[in-house]
């Protein structure tokens, strides 16, 4: 836990007169009346700088985002110090376009909404800092916002969701099953042991030189990868799925990336090609990969959903599954997830891919739903700090102890695609003694 410090450089605080433009660039309308509550959320918890206005009623009265991806792929990944920079020179003309676009002024406001972990410490602050400017001149409550919650909450503005469900958030920082029981009410089931699914995916990407591919040189490596595993063949490299044995809801990644590093190092002396450049097989690389992924993904998924169902967490028939958070975008990672909840007759939920990234609209929304519930209102913020770890309610020995019954009552190996589908696919004879169906 980081406590904002001026020296270091984290704590951003404009200049008086910057201050001054930015408040006299709004043009204010006194004779409007607005019946519900504003609330104006600011996310720059990693890479992108977003701000949005959303009502008590759901509606986004104005949004705003500047996006760093363009800068982080030139430099093969997020430098923190960076990120910490751009976020500086764009957070002030952001929450302007946003609430220039929502006809609100500050003033209006019921209440100012902020990331404040997890994430990137450096670009937490900046966040932070600006926010409390805010708080500070218009005498506004302040809602310090959990990330992950956020995510976790944000279908509950596009769809008519009720408590508990439960939600997975895979993204380039995170991954975690919980059971989300209320607004601010969260068991944590699992999460990864080491690094999360997107950032394995940017790796293998960066690994596999996709950034000269002429198809992917404009994409995130996560995006590079899916683009291209829909022309190779999974079939041709056999990856197995991480923690097979491990009896409980955790996933990990990093081992994953040791064995296909090291097999591209290999492909790369059979094809005499050295690294840097584009192996031919890259994308049937690419599909393996990927499958191997929602394959794990999906497998520790199902054991949570019979886990919650066979402990009376969630009910059957009124079971939902919510997928958000940046790889959650990835089609073949939720067609896998779908097979899931259809063999456990539960329903899977995604917000629209624009919210499944980081933006300011689930921040807003998040602290709207806090502010209608009571919780976490901050009316002075003396002391507040960002935190770039975050924490949760452990199940985690409970699930242990259950696995083995859970295991029996269901088959936990529910198939992607049939080695008949997959040659459909890439037009391919794949030989069956390479299949790796199972999740």
């Amino acid at each position: 836990m980081l406590i904002l410090n001026k020296t270091a450089g984290v704590f951003f605080k404009p200049s008086r007169r910057k201050i001054y433009e930015f408040l006299g660039s709004f043009h204010f309308h006194p004779g409007k009346l607005f019946l519900h509550k504003l609330v104006l959320g600011i996310e720059t918890s990693c890479d992108d700088t977003a701000a949005a206005v959303v009502d008590e009623a759901g509606n986004v009265l104005g949004e705003a985002i500047h996006s760093q991806t363009e800068v982080h792929l030139k430099t093969g990944g997020i430098i923190p110090p960076v990120a910490q920079q751009l976020h500086r020179e764009n957070i002030q003309r952001i929450v302007q376009e946003a609430l220039s676009a929502s006809e609100v002024s500050p003033s209006e406001l019921s209440a100012i909404a902020t990331t404040i972990k997890p994430g990137l410490a450096l670009s937490l602050g900046v966040g932070l800092s600006f926010s409390l400017q805010l708080v500070d001149q218009f005498k506004k409550p302040f809602i310090p916002i959990h990330h992950m919650e956020a995510h976790a909450l944000t279908i509950r503005l596009t769809n008519k969701v009720e408590f508990p469900f439960l939600v997975l958030l895979i993204s380039g920082g995170h991954c975690l099953l919980a059971l989300v029981r209320g607004v601010s009410d969260f068991l944590l089931l699992g999460k990864s042991l080491d690094i999360a699914p997107g950032d394995m995916l940017d790796k293998v990407a960066r690994r596999l030189s996709l950034i000269k591919h002429p198809e992917c040189s404009t994409m995130s490596g996560g995006k590079a990868i899916e683009h291209l595993a829909k022309q190779g063949n999974r079939l041709h490299f056999d990856f197995q799925p991480p923690m097979q044995r491990a009896k409980n809801c955790d996933f990990s990644f990093s081992g994953l990336q040791h064995v296909i590093d090291k097999m591209i190092m290999q492909k790369e002396k059979e094809e005499g090609v050295e690294q840097g450049q584009i192996l031919s097989s890259a994308a049937d690389i690419a599909a393996a990969v990927q499958h191997t992924v929602a394959c794990h993904i999906a497998k520790r998924t199902h054991r949570a959903i019979l886990f919650c169902m066979q402990r009376g967490l969630l009910q059957p028939s009124s079971a939902v599954l919510v997928v958000s958070g940046g790889v959650a975008s990835n089609l073949y990672i939720r067609k896998a997830l779908e097979i899931v909840t259809n063999a456990t007759q539960c329903t899977l939920l995604c917000p629209p891919a624009r919210l499944c990234t980081d933006n300011g609209i689930m921040i807003a929304w998040n602290g709207v739903e806090r502010l209608r519930a009571g919780l976490g209102i901050l009316h002075n913020t003396e002391g507040i700090r960002y935190e770039p770890k975050y924490v949760g309610v452990q199940l985690k020995p409970s699930i242990g102890q259950y696995a083995k019954h859970v295991k029996k009552s269901r088959n936990l190996r529910p198939k992607l695609f049939t080695e008949e589908e997959q040659r459909k696919r890439v037009g391919s004879k794949a030989s069956p003694a390479t299949s790796n169906e199972g999740t």
